[in-house]
């Protein structure tokens, strides 16, 4: 045991091994056998390894587990647990079943190509009794693997399959623990950007908060709730794809703001099209942050942060749910996954905030700048009434800032902001990384 009294992956893998009432299988395809091998490696693992299996040959795969076109898929994971599962229930359950909780461990890996050109990933799924005879419950994840070698991403795949196993049946109280649990000993090496739970035993668990807490907890850079179907991992809406990201906190939710909202979005979509014509059209998503701007405040209550999901959602709106509040952080996280344009549609209230917040955690805002408007990014900045302008300059006690109003309503060229900074902001309007956008027909309030 550590040091510190947690367990580490070899006692884990040891307690599973000697305890009689667990017995289950293992299907890994794609980073070796890592996760059987810990179990066969710490000794006693008759009591624990009913089988295992790593089907690498496609045709082989598909002969157990059906034809599939993608490989490292939810679907493919699915597939493998129904079929270890009813095979596992097949061959044991007269002779074991009345003191056995069975389980099937499965996973199908992109690790770490020869060449490194790919985006490491994968899905990793359990599914498993807390009685024995019980209803089977499923835990199906979705991770990235942020380590830079082969050898690395297969030791940590090896410990996040220990560390599932044992949190689903030790560490089940809480959510928290739970996901806790999860990512022991794995920081900065896994990324989980996607967690489903199903069976009698998550009845009381919410998807909506167990997705939440993965950026809450530093698990995920972002999650995402796309405005049909369910929740999928963000880099199955974001591949290859241009963008348009409205981040905001969006924090009333009122039928008027979230017509605004929603004007915000395709406002900038509408700009997109004259800016790229015969192209194809950009996806959207507004952009929530789990953390608060500043270190002082408050960060937001998950209630709070599913209301305004669902209300955005509602007017068929996708939301990517940030760990962090910092545009540039944004940029560099969607950069992941597409080389197309990307662009942000933000109101004048969020660009000011960013001038006065300087956004100094990375150091000196020139390099934040950099970040921000990297590999074909840009800024749309949506107009907002002098009256709305002036209630946002109070909020943030800005008093650096002048505007002329045209109707009314001010744009980002109407904006002065005071030297030095005044100079930075004059340059990113020139330069064009910061594109003003037409005031709408109709006197809205700002988003």
């Amino acid at each position: 045991m550590a040091a510190s009294g947690k367990l580490d992956t070899h006692q884990k893998a040891l307690n599973l091994n000697l305890d009689p009432s667990k017995f289950g299988s293992f299907a890994e395809i794609g980073a070796g056998q890592e996760v059987a091998r810990w179990f066969l490696a710490v000794g006693a693992a008759s009591g624990t390894v009913a089988k295992t299996i790593s089907a690498y040959d496609k045709e082989v795969s598909d002969d157990l587990y059906g034809p599939g076109v993608r490989y490292v898929s939810k679907e493919r994971l699915e597939a493998m647990l129904d079929s270890e599962w009813n095979q596992l229930l097949k061959q044991l359950q007269k002779t074991r079943g009345p003191q056995t909780r069975f389980f099937s461990f499965v996973d199908t890996i992109s690790a770490r190509n020869y060449a490194g050109t790919n985006e490491p990933h994968g899905w990793v799924g359990l599914r498993f009794q807390l009685q024995p005879g019980g209803q089977p419950n499923d835990i199906l994840l979705h991770i990235n693997m942020r380590d830079p070698s082969n050898l690395q991403q297969q030791e940590a795949i090896g410990i996040l399959g220990v560390n599932l196993i044992h949190a689903a049946f030790h560490q089940m109280q809480r959510k928290e623990s739970f996901l806790q649990g999860l990512a022991e000993d794995l920081e900065n090496r896994i990324e989980m950007d996607y967690v489903e739970v199903r069976g009698v035993d998550f009845a009381a668990w919410d998807r909506g908060s167990l997705l939440l807490l993965l950026v809450q907890m530093g698990l995920a850079e972002a999650v995402c709730f796309p405005a049909q179907g369910a929740p999928v991992p963000p880099s199955e809406v974001l591949y290859k794809k241009p963008l348009i990201l409205a981040p905001g906190f969006f924090e009333h939710v009122d039928s008027t703001h979230a017509a605004i909202h929603e004007q915000l979005l395709n406002a900038a979509i509408q700009q997109f099209r004259e800016e790229f014509p015969g192209t194809k059209s950009p996806s959207g998503f507004f952009c929530i942050p789990a953390m608060p701007l500043g270190p002082n405040q408050p960060s937001p209550e998950s209630s709070s942060l599913l209301s305004r999901i669902e209300a955005l959602c509602a007017r068929g709106g996708s939301v990517l749910v940030f760990r962090e509040p910092e545009l540039y952080g944004m940029t560099t996280f969607v950069n992941r996954y597409t080389k197309e344009p990307v662009r942000f549609s933000a109101g004048l209230s969020l660009l000011i905030r960013a001038f006065e917040y300087r956004y100094s955690k990375v150091g000196s805002f020139l390099e934040v700048l950099s970040r921000l408007f990297a590999q074909n990014v840009r800024l749309y900045a949506y107009p907002m009434t002098a009256k709305d302008l002036k209630e946002a300059m109070e909020n943030l006690s800005a008093t650096n800032w002048e505007w002329n109003e045209t109707n009314g309503w001010v744009s980002a060229n109407q904006l002065r902001l005071r030297s030095p900074a005044g100079h930075l902001y004059e340059y990113i309007l020139a330069s064009n990384f910061l594109v003003p956008m037409k005031a709408p027909l109709a006197q809205t309030a700002d988003a």
